[in-house]
């Protein structure tokens, strides 16, 4: 499975510089996403975070998370981008092990624990060259769009 970036903003609201997620290689229905971020020298962020020293920062991450969340669900319920909106409930358990640079591919990972009243719960995780870099479990609701 391979879903590109023009696919990817069919689903999700976010635009640069915001979109965290490049494409799709893997997908189980209501179950497991694996999406890849390249991350370049380019991305805006690098200008402040931080000048000589440029690292990814980790709430982006968690975002990136988030937004392959967002997209588990949306492939899954084959939604299109006009129909719902992710909003945030929880972020818990989030650990950042090591930082990201401008070079690095994530390779973002998130499972289905439980969908209840609503609720849908994840586990994630990144990857940059095969090192867990961030995981966090997060809680979001999808709701039509106003």
């Amino acid at each position: 499975m391979n879903i590109d970036i023009n696919q990817i903003m069919q689903i999700l609201p976010h635009r640069y510089p915001f979109l965290l997620v490049d494409r799709v290689i893997e997908h189980e229905v209501d179950k497991k996403i694996v999406c890849i971020k390249n991350v370049t020298i380019n991305e805006p962020f690098f200008q402040g975070h931080f000048p000589g020293h440029p690292v990814m920062p980790g709430v982006l991450m968690v975002e990136a998370m988030a937004q392959a969340g967002g997209l588990l669900v949306g492939l899954s319920k084959s939604w299109e981008f006009g129909d719902k909106i992710c909003y945030f409930v929880s972020v818990d358990n989030c650990k950042f092990r090591k930082p990201v640079f401008p070079g690095d591919q994530l390779r973002i990972e998130m499972e289905v624990v439980v969908c209840k009243r609503g609720i849908w719960s994840f586990v994630g995780k990144v990857y940059a060259e095969d090192k867990l870099v961030a995981e966090a479990d997060l809680k979001a609701t999808f709701l039509d769009r106003p």
